[in-house]
C-alpha cells in the first residue's frame, strides 16, 4: 500500500513540474518576443535606410 502511495505521489509531482516547465518556457518566449519587437521598433529607421542603401547600390538589369 505504501509503495502505491509513493508511486502516486511521485507521478503527481512529476506532472506539476512538467506544467511549471511549460509556463517557464512560455514566459521566456514572451520575453524574447517583447524584446525583439522593442528592438525592431527602435531600430526601424536604421534598418530601413540600410536596406534602401543596399537596394540602390545593386545595379538593375
Amino acid at each position: 500500500m505504501l509503495i502505491t502511495y509513493l508511486r502516486a505521489m511521485n507521478w503527481l509531482q512529476g506532472r506539476c513540474e512538467k506544467g511549471q516547465t511549460l509556463v517557464e518556457y512560455a514566459m521566456i518566449i514572451l520575453l524574447v518576443a517583447i524584446l525583439l519587437i522593442l528592438a525592431l521598433t527602435v531600430l526601424k529607421d536604421t534598418i530601413s535606410s540600410t536596406f534602401s542603401r543596399i537596394s540602390s547600390s545593386i545595379p538593375s538589369s
